[in-house]
This record gives structure tokens, C-alpha cells and sequence, in this order.
């Protein structure tokens, strides 16, 4: 069937500020844009946006799919300001635990608290014990208490793991912190979770991400919750012909060559994508890599998750599959040892590497990313999370190529955006808007490093075309474009218009994947 989308502004994300006035689109690709008049004769039925604004549908360039919606559905400690507050939370949620069940707590920040504590596993253990495990917003460090301890086999004398830090007190004995791969000393006994579980999680999250106008994301789900056909399987069951949302699968390097082997999926909604591999961890830990120690904490510069052959062994096995491969970098270490595996291994033609976070760079590391096919993975909203602490962590000196999104981009860098969902809020808008503003909506001042802002333009373009780049997209996908794909994300307003603040207060009012409304307000 032909539909014709007219009656409101449609902005084609082609050029500033071209619009078009309607769209025809059938078998779920975009056919003609033109004028009402030119395409209404060819329709069989039309949408009357009445005023609305479509755009390119959103997409998120890196999330974690499945665990958004367990965050949805757990205990979420991400908006929690104080220690005393955290504690009393962890009291009320627990009250119900039975003996032996497992307690996972998501998203604790202590730089979100004044006194910047980080509890001990005496505290923890006072409060239950049961085995308990708290997950760090960043994803790079666990608090445990002794229960989960125990069971994960960790005493005074167990050897830190390779790419991970048990941390310690002045005895050696354990604190319950854990960071990078040492958490999953202890993840690793938490209870296999049922396909069915997962696929309630995946459910969860997908309506929840078309509530928010998204059409699609890319989603690092395969390398957490065992083999990795059981996360695969929650995507088959979730996502399809009933409910359409574009699933782009990015393959942990630990279950990559098993999946080349044997993997199958749902294209165009659930398609293959690069080889994931971590660098190093996070600033927020202090695990990020860095090329000097860390401006608070001279004792540490980081820690490398795989050592320099190492990581240029896993990309040359992502090429032999004649693969690309997605790098988590956050610290410009890490980048710098990233850019020796891909240059020592270049990306295959068709294909395009990705850089994820991009966080603390230099200016010779631009220079050599120019010169080879990569895309940066960007999350504008760790610029409102992480400042103004992170300028303490890093020292004036790095700040100046750290979170500047702008420079990557007047480089010439293709540049996608993303939430690291479930780490930070999924909303596009929040991320829009931290890029164009560079602040929390109630801050009076002009913005983290305000040099580094986005126009409005650049920064929905990095939920549209971006995003559509990194995976090698750029001509089906990004854009109101004919022969693209009839993705869409509508709103109550123009983007473009009013106050930056309006951008956080938009509503969606339809989202549209493959031609048909997956959400409507």
C-alpha cells in the first residue's frame, strides 16, 4: 500500500533546514518526496500530521539493550544524591529478599554524593546477607558484600585477574570494590537468567525505546547473559513483524567466532554487526586509560583490559572473518593502542571501524584517525554527568581535547550518538540536548567547555545520519531521502525552534519503523 505522510514540516536532515512537504512511501522504503499535489494521486492512503514534525528516525549508536529493561525492572540507584540515601534504599529494597536470593542494585554514582563515599562490604553486609551486587553507573566496577564474595571464591589471597583490580584495604583484605574484569569473579555466580526473563527485559525495553521516538539501536547484548543464542533468541522473540524496531547487534569478542560460525538472524531488524572489544574502563573509576596518571590520583594511570598483542590479535581474527571492529576507548592510552591494532590491521572495503566513547583524545591521535575509516561513538550526555568532577580527574592540561565532540566533528570524523543505556537516561532529547547546551537543564551557566557546543542541526544529526554511518548506512538509512528506509520519529514540535530548553520538553507523537507506526501518543 502507498502512504502519504504530508500535513506538518519534514525535515529531510539532507541539508540545514531543507523540509520537504510530503513523503510517499511504500513496502517500507521512501518512494518520492515532493509536493502534496504531485503525490497525493499516487496514494492509497494518507497521514495527516497536522502540524507535526518528522524527522529521520532516531537511533541510538550504543546501548545495551537488554539492560535497559532491567533496569526498567530492577532497583535503579542511578538517581540517588547521597550516601545516607543509598543505604536507606538499599534497607527498603531488601526487606523482601529471601534467604540466599541474589540482590542487584543498577547505576550508583558516587560522585553524585557530597561526601564521594564508596561502601565498604562490612556496610553492605550489615544491611543483608543475602549476596548482593551493585553495579557502578559506568558498567566498569561492582560492589559486593561478603555473601557474593564468598561465593565468587575471592579471599585475601586471590590474584587481581588480568585487566581487573580487587581492591583492597591497608590489611589486603577485599572491600567488596571491584573493577573491570574482576567484577566478573562475581557476576559470574549470579544465576543464569531464563530466555524468558530476557525476553520480558528486551520487551521492556523496546516499547520503552518507541515511547521515546527511536526507531533503532545498536546494542552490545551478546557477551553478558551466557551462550550467546539465549540474548539472541530474546531478540527473535521480541522484535519482528508485530513489533518492528531495527536491532543492530554488535558481537562480544568473546562469542564471535562461535556466532560467525552459527549464528542466524532477522534481517533488516536484527542485523550482525562489528566485533565489541574493551581497551580499558572508565573515568569514573579510574580505570580509563590514560597516557599520564590520573590528575587526582598519581598512583594510577588506568588499566589496559588486553595487552598491545592481545588487542591486535582480536582485530586480526575480526579480519580474517573479514569483520570490523568496535573498540571501547575511553582514554587516549587506549585509543593510542586501538589505533595501532586497526592500522596494523586494516578494516576491510565495505566495512567500518568504530571507535565508542572517544572520550579523552589528542591531537595526533585526530590526525591519525582522519586517515583511516572509523566512525566515533559519542554520548553527549556523559558531558553533563561527568563535569564538573572529571575536570579534577584529568587535570586543565587534557581537558582541552576531552569531550569535544565539536573539534571531532570539524575534524571531519564521522560521529554517531548514543546513551550507553542503561549507564545514562536513553532519551534522544537528553542527548541532543546536552550536546547543543553542555548543561543540565537548571544550570545559569554557558556550558561545560561552551566551545565545544553543537548546533542543533549537528547534534540530531548524530541520532540520524550518524548513526546511519557507522554501520555503513549512510545511503539507506539517516535521511527523508527516496529508496531510504520509511523510518521516522515524530514530535509535537520543531527542534530547530524556540529555547534549547524546549527540546528537553518535546513529546513523540508517532514513532515509524519500516513504513508503520510502532508508537503513537
Amino acid at each position: 500500500m502507498k502512504t502519504l505522510w504530508h500535513g506538518g514540516t519534514i525535515y529531510t536532515m539532507a541539508a540545514e533546514g531543507e523540509t520537504v512537504e510530503a513523503v510517499l512511501v511504500s513496502d517500507g522504503k521512501i518512494e518520492k518526496i515532493g509536493t502534496y499535489e504531485e503525490l497525493g494521486k499516487l496514494a492509497e492512503h494518507e497521514v495527516d500530521l497536522q502540524g507535526k514534525v518528522l524527522y529521520p528516525g532516531f537511533v541510538d549508536s550504543h546501548m545495551h539493550m537488554i539492560g535497559h529493561g532491567e533496569k526498567l525492572l530492577r532497583v535503579d540507584l542511578s538517581k540517588i544524591e547521597s550516601s545516607e540515601e543509598m543505604k536507606n534504599e538499599l534497607i527498603r529494597s531488601t526487606e523482601n529478599l529471601l534467604e540466599g536470593e541474589w540482590y542487584i542494585g543498577e547505576g550508583w554514582n558516587e560522585n553524585n554524593f557530597p561526601d564521594r563515599k564508596i561502601f565498604h562490604r562490612t556496610e553492605l553486609d550489615e544491611i543483608s546477607q543475602s549476596p548482593m551486587m551493585l553495579k557502578r553507573v559506568c558498567r566498569h566496577a561492582v560492589l559486593a558484600n561478603s555473601s557474593a564474595l564468598a561465593l565468587a571464591g575471592i579471599t585475601k589471597d586471590t590474584p587481581d585477574p588480568d585487566g581487573g583490580v580487587i581492591v583492597r584495604d591497608n590489611d589486603g583484605e577485599p572491600t567488596g570494590y571491584l573493577l573491570d574484569a574482576a567484577q566478573d569473579l562475581v557476576s559470574s555466580q549470579v544465576p543464569e537468567a531464563s530466555i524468558i526473563y530476557l525476553t520480558n527485559a528486551l520487551k521492556t525495553s523496546v516499547e520503552d525505546l518507541l515511547s521515546l521516538g527511536l526507531t533503532g539501536a545498536h546494542t552490545e547484548d551478546m557477551g553478558y547473559y551466557g551462550d550467546y543464542s539465549r540474548p539472541l533468541q530474546a531478540f527473535k522473540n521480541v522484535i519482528g513483524e508485530d513489533l518492528k524496531f531495527r536491532a543492530h547487534l554488535l558481537r562480544a569478542h568473546s562469542v564471535f567466532e562461535k556466532m560467525m560460525e552459527g549464528a542466524e538472524y532477522n534481517e533488516p531488524f536484527i542485523d550482525p554487526g562489528a566485533m565489541k572489544i574493551f581497551a580499558d574502563g572508565s573515568i569514573g573509576g579510574k580505570t580509563a586509560l590514560l597516557s599520564k596518571p590520573y590528575n587526582d590520583d598519581p598512583s594510577t594511570s588506568g588499566v589496559a583490559i588486553h595487552s598491545d598483542d592481545e588487542l591486535k590479535e582480536l582485530v586480526a581474527m575480526a579480519r580474517r572473518h573479514g569483520e570490523a571492529v568496535a573498540i571501547h576507548v575511553i582514554g587516549d592510552l587506549a585509543l593510542e593502542k586501538a589505533l595501532d591494532a586497526v592500522e596494523a590491521h586494516p578494516v576491510p572495503a565495505g566495512k567500518r571501524d568504530r571507535f565508542i566513547h572517544a572520550m579523552v583524545v589528542r591531537e595526533d591521535l585526530v590526525e591519525r584517525m582522519q586517515k583511516i575509516d572509523v566512525a566515533l561513538d559519542l554520548q553527549p550526555s556523559f558531558t553533563t554527568s561527568d563535569f564538573p568532577w572529571v575536570v579534577e580527574r584529568l587535570g586543565e592540561d587534557r581537558i582541552r581535547w576531552s569531550y569535544a565532540w565539536k573539534s571531532l566533528l570539524e575534524s571531519g570524523l564521522i560521529c554517531a550518538g548514543g546513551s550507553d543505556a542503561p549507564i545514562e537516561e536513553v532519551d534522544p532529547l537528553q542527548g541532543i540536548y546536552a550536546a547543543v547546551a553542555r548543561k543540565k537543564a537548571s544550570d545559569t551557566h554557558e556550558g561545560y567547555m561552551p566551545h565545544e557546543k553543537l548546533s542543533r542541526y549537528e547534534a540530531i544529526q548524530l541520532y540520524t545520519s550518524g548513526s546511519a554511518a557507522a554501520i555503513c548506512k549512510e545511503y539507506e538509512r539517516g535521511q527523508i531521502q527516496e529508496g531510504f528506509d520509511a523510518d521516522f520519529s515524530v514530535f509535537d514540535r520543531d527542534l530547530f525552534e524556540g529555547p534549547e530548553e524546549q527540546i528537553l520538553e518535546a513529546q513523540v507523537e508517532m514513532t515509524v519503523v519500516d513504513g508503520e507506526i510502532m508508537y503513537q501518543k
